[in-house]
């Protein structure tokens, strides 16, 4: 196993155990030896988001995605870190670039419904999130206590959707 390998597993560990900043460390050191190193900057990438610091968040997953443009995972994180931005219109975008790769990819669309949501443009979002749900029904329950549904909850569109 090389010393990346080694640095790798070592931060998902330390991940997989509930320690982002130790795991971060691991990364940093994989990042010092091999800066476009995919995984490495997609994990930190995660570790911004989770911790809050979602431009950071997205400086990572744009590197990666110099490496890798189609990296679904990588792509979904950085529209949700624009999403957790308030910045609906480039997170829409990252679940676009999903849906052109993945059409049916659940994750992409229920999110894409929620920045459309939150952006407003409800009706959009109530349809997107109509298709979802008939994609798979586990989305029904989920957007039913989603806060990013919050405002809508007493839409009837929603009640329908969702009860």
């Amino acid at each position: 196993m090389s010393d990346i390998e080694s640095l790798l597993n070592s931060g998902q560990r330390s991940l997989n155990l509930g320690n982002p900043k130790d795991a971060m460390k691991f990364f940093d050191k994989v990042l010092e030896q091999d800066p476009k190193q995919i995984l490495a900057l997609h994990k930190k990438g995660d570790i911004f988001g989770k911790l809050g610091r979602f431009d950071e968040a997205i400086i990572c997953y744009d590197k990666a995605l110099e490496q890798e443009p189609e990296n679904l995972l990588v792509l979904l994180n950085k529209g949700l870190s624009h999403h957790n931005l308030g910045q609906y219109d480039i997170g829409i975008a990252c679940f676009d670039k999903v849906l052109s790769i993945k059409p049916k990819n659940t994750t992409a669309l229920y999110n894409k419904a929620s920045s459309f949501v939150k952006s407003g443009k409800i009706d959009d979002g109530l349809k997107i999130l109509s298709e979802v749900i008939s994609l798979d029904f586990s989305f029904k329950a989920k957007a039913k206590f989603d806060i990013d549904f919050q405002e809508i909850k007493k839409l009837n569109a929603f009640k329908k959707l969702t009860l």
